[in-house]
């Protein structure tokens, strides 16, 4: 029998020990052509965003993806997050969260098209980075 990814369910349960500590749940996801993200924070394939109840419109957090809608330069975007693409999720202000293997972190980039800096992302965390090949490190992410 072919069990479902425990991957989605350790997400909610993440972004929900969020926000009960009243912490930020950001994400940490791995941009390829199935990702719908603006494209003009894209960086190095990779974009952390706010999943915050505050920071998002229509969250919905699925087996599948994670679609929400953020306002960008004050200008609301819908936004689609294919689970496996998830390389983290975390508190923004401790750290504490968990990082996963992202499924597809190749492949062309297909993001929308938009101009205007993010709202409440100055000072964003940088998406973990994956160590070189050999002993496992454990990195804490602030």
């Amino acid at each position: 029998m072919d069990l479902p990814s425990t991957k989605p369910y350790l997400i909610r349960a993440i972004h929900q020990w969020c926000t009960d500590n009243n912490f930020t749940p950001y994400l940490a996801v791995a941009v390829d052509a199935r990702t719908r993200v603006p494209k003009e924070h894209v960086r190095d394939g990779q974009i952390v965003l706010n999943v915050g109840y505050e920071a998002t419109g229509r969250l919905e957090l699925g087996n599948d993806q994670i679609t929400f809608q953020a306002r960008f330069g004050g200008v609301a975007r819908d936004l689609l997050i294919p689970i496996g693409n998830v390389s983290a999720i975390y508190a923004r202000e401790n750290g504490g969260g968990m990082a996963f293997e992202p499924e597809s972190a190749t492949g062309a980039v297909n993001v929308e098209e938009g101009t205007g800096a993010a709202t409440d992302h100055g000072d964003e965390p940088q998406p973990p980075t994956t160590p070189p090949a050999g002993r496992p490190k454990l990195q804490r992410v602030k």
